[in-house]
């Protein structure tokens, strides 16, 4: 669509102005020939909103085209548009916060074959977010997402199965998802469609899990030298995400 390639740059000069007209044309169309491209239009009209390109940034008016381009959950709307609702409306600090709602469209998305959602659901379950905590919900989500290829919901799994003293398989996926390095993140995103950021967060959350292991010889030989390696480089990936799980470690809680 020629205002999502202007609004990308995609095989032609980035024109905020000019993508933002056409995309508004669009979204307003009442050819039948356009219908199919409504929702994309109205996606990007939200992410222009709320990330302040081509327009002032608005919450208001990126909520207002999102909910258009999800159009109730509809499976021939936008999926994107609804698994950005349920990010949306999960954002810490934001008026806008509502974890219901944001299970609500997670829920939607997944629904329609969104794998950020279903990770995202995973985690809502496993920390009751919006919902009363439900473990065996949570790793059902998460396994099947880890299985399709999201790696936040793999360092999650690492984590629940850490917490639920099942080792081996923390050990495991959490060797597995370690692996990974700053240049595989990129070309994950796209082959999962997964934020990049999630990934980081995923790949961080496996290494500290499996640096735990080693340090403390759960399930395989003790190595304190490889443990502080894996540690670091949680570290290097996502910082906050290092430490909080170092604060949980403090507490007793893993």
């Amino acid at each position: 669509m020629y205002g999502i390639m202007k609004y990308d740059g995609l095989g032609t000069e980035v024109n905020m102005k000019e993508a933002m007209e056409c995309m508004i044309a669009i979204s307003s169309s009442e050819a039948r020939l356009a219908s199919h491209l409504i929702p994309a239009a109205r996606y990007n009209l939200g992410r222009a909103y709320y990330q302040g390109f081509g327009e002032f940034q608005s919450d208001k008016e990126a909520e207002k085209w999102f909910l258009l381009a999800a159009d109730d959950g509809n499976p021939k709307a936008s999926i994107k548009a609804q698994t950005v609702l349920g990010m949306f409306y999960s954002r810490q600090d934001s008026d806008y916060k509502d974890l219901k709602k944001a299970f609500f469209w997670h829920s939607e998305a997944c629904g329609n074959g969104s794998l950020e959602s279903q990770g995202a659901l995973g985690v809502m379950y496993m920390l009751g977010l919006g919902l009363k905590r439900d473990i065996d919900a949570a790793y059902i989500c998460l396994k099947e997402a880890s299985n399709r290829g999201n790696v936040y919901a793999m360092g999650n799994l690492v984590t629940l199965y850490y917490k639920s003293k099942l080792f081996t398989k923390a050990c495991s996926l959490g060797y597995k998802v370690s692996q990974l390095n700053e240049e595989d993140v990129p070309v994950l995103a796209i082959e999962t469609d997964c934020l990049p950021l999630y990934i980081i967060k995923g790949i961080a959350m496996a290494c500290f899990i499996y640096a735990r292991c080693l340090a403390s010889g759960l399930s395989l030989k003790p190595n304190k030298y490889l443990a502080k390696e894996f540690y670091s480089k949680s570290y290097k990936f996502d910082p906050d995400i290092c430490a909080v799980l170092q604060h949980a470690v403090q507490q007793g809680v893993i």
